[in-house]
């Protein structure tokens, strides 16, 4: 991936998974009603702070809070950049 991009302390910069377009029963869900990704890749992230490394690491998938971060549109792609701190788990 060729982002030119490095967040910076405890930041991570994550690719949100894409949103469910049917339900488990085949319905297909229209745009409006999609509910935001709680799932994502690690694409990027800082070196941490001195007295808290980053554990988690390019690659790792994630799942975060459904208001964490802030959303980045980077060469025509949608991210999320938040801090460590909003991930809750590496799956």
């Amino acid at each position: 991936m060729g982002l030119n991009i490095k967040p910076l302390a405890d930041r991570v910069l994550i690719e949100p998974a894409a949103a469910e377009t049917k339900t488990a029963s085949g319905i297909i869900i229209p745009d409006n009603a999609k509910e935001k990704p709680q799932k994502g890749t690690v694409v990027a992230a800082g070196k941490g702070t001195k007295d808290d490394p980053i554990t988690v690491k390019v690659g790792d998938t994630v799942l975060y809070g459904k208001y964490a971060g802030t959303d980045l549109k980077l060469e025509g792609k949608d991210y999320l950049i938040m801090r460590e701190s909003d991930i809750l788990a590496i799956i």
